[in-house]
């Protein structure tokens, strides 16, 4: 079978908005608020400093009671580098498979949204049901986080949100934490041959050799949840920048590093331990030649993980409508932790994998969508009168 016309020509509208996350999404915000008014739904907008960016939280039916939430972020990852076969901000169709930038994560989950959103209108919504769609969330989930800001003033907020991260249609009840950093080394600079500087190059070393051990110790020794791939908190370095010749001895080295860390391990404490590693060993050597130099870090962002057990209600509810009898877990993070966190209760489930994102000739199945398509239909049972 084939998605309706309707499905597919709202996936080639919104994949032909290029929403990288370096560019604004106004226009794609725009064309959602304008789709959803048009029905009759209440919009609110939350804006990025620059006012070039915006989330959209909008909600059709009663207002007198909570409803249901549709969570999605319009931004993308970049293209440039990739190899594509197609224009990747216009959707091509392959072999059953629709391809182009944000096909599988996530605009056609918000595309099965907009399509079906007239028919929940018809059939009449006992439950409200709210949408919400978000700027820069592939940048550590910045926008969602104004969003649930403003969503704190409202007199009535969701009972339960689902995020409709490409997950095979797939309930997901938890996911990692994930602490993005930024770790700065300020040393001396002189000429290699005297011996007279302070290395900031190999002290930014020494820190990531650190951070190397703690991955080792949690591989060796957990806290483990064999639910999770892999089963233990992560560290990670991913960019290292430092140095300006071979024989100028570095004055400064900036590096980022992560910590993906389980439900329930305590991230702060693996921070707090690396600080205290750089303050009590690194700098004492470094500060002894010169005052001036040192360490410092940095958090650039801080995503909560969730864990929700599998006979919560909001897990039950959404692992009966797509009639599987199990969840998972993922290592990857969402805005699913902040909803969370802010007191919504939420999972991950929507149509596409993960893997198939993120790359060149990004696509998503027609299978996929008739099992989101058919995902939202019985939702719309359960919704309305």
């Amino acid at each position: 079978m084939r998605p309706s016309p309707a499905i597919l020509a709202l996936i080639e509208r919104l994949v032909g908005f290029d929403t990288t996350s370096h560019r604004s999404n106004l226009e794609a915000i725009a064309f959602l608020e304008e789709t959803l008014r048009s029905l009759g739904a209440v919009c609110r907008l939350t804006y990025d400093d620059d006012r070039g960016k915006a989330n959209l939280y909008a909600t059709l039916g009663p207002d007198d009671r909570p409803g249901i939430m549709l969570s999605g972020h319009t931004d993308v990852v970049p293209v440039e580098g990739q190899d594509w076969t197609s224009d990747p901000f216009r959707l091509t169709e392959r072999d059953g498979k629709f391809h182009g930038r944000g096909a599988a994560d996530m605009k056609s989950f918000i595309a099965l949204c907009l399509a079906l959103a007239p028919e929940f209108l018809a059939r009449g919504l006992d439950t409200p049901l709210h949408f919400s769609f978000s700027y820069d969330e592939e940048l550590g989930c910045v926008g969602v986080r104004r969003l649930i800001a403003d969503m704190a003033g409202l007199p009535i907020k969701p009972k339960l949100c689902i995020v409709g991260e490409p997950t095979g249609m797939r309930v997901i009840a938890g996911h990692k934490g994930k602490k993005s950093l930024r770790c700065r080394v300020h040393g001396k600079e002189s000429h290699s041959a005297l011996g007279q500087g302070v290395n900031a190059v190999e002290a930014a070393a020494e820190v990531i050799a650190h951070l190397k051990a703690i991955q080792r110790r949690l591989r060796r020794e957990g806290p483990f949840d064999p639910a999770y791939a892999p089963p233990y908190t992560t560290v990670h370095t991913g960019t290292v920048q430092g140095g300006r010749a071979l024989n100028i001895v570095p004055r400064d080295c900036l590096f980022d590093f992560e910590i993906r860390a389980l439900p329930g391990h305590d991230s702060n404490a693996l921070y707090q331990e690396i600080q205290r590693f750089a303050a009590d060993q690194i700098e004492p050597e470094m500060k002894a030649a010169d005052a001036h130099t040192g360490i410092e870090f940095q958090m650039m962002n801080d995503t909560a993980g969730f864990d929700l057990s599998d006979d919560h209600p909001a897990v039950r509810f959404v692992t009966a409508l797509t009639g599987a009898n199990q969840t998972g877990r993922v290592s990857f993070g969402t805005e699913a932790g902040l909803f969370n966190q802010a007191g919504v209760p939420t999972v991950v489930c929507g149509p596409g994998f993960i893997e198939q994102a993120h790359r060149p000739d990004e696509f998503i199945s027609a299978d996929q969508l008739l099992q989101g398509e058919a995902f939202l239909r019985r939702l719309m049972d359960h919704v309305c009168r």
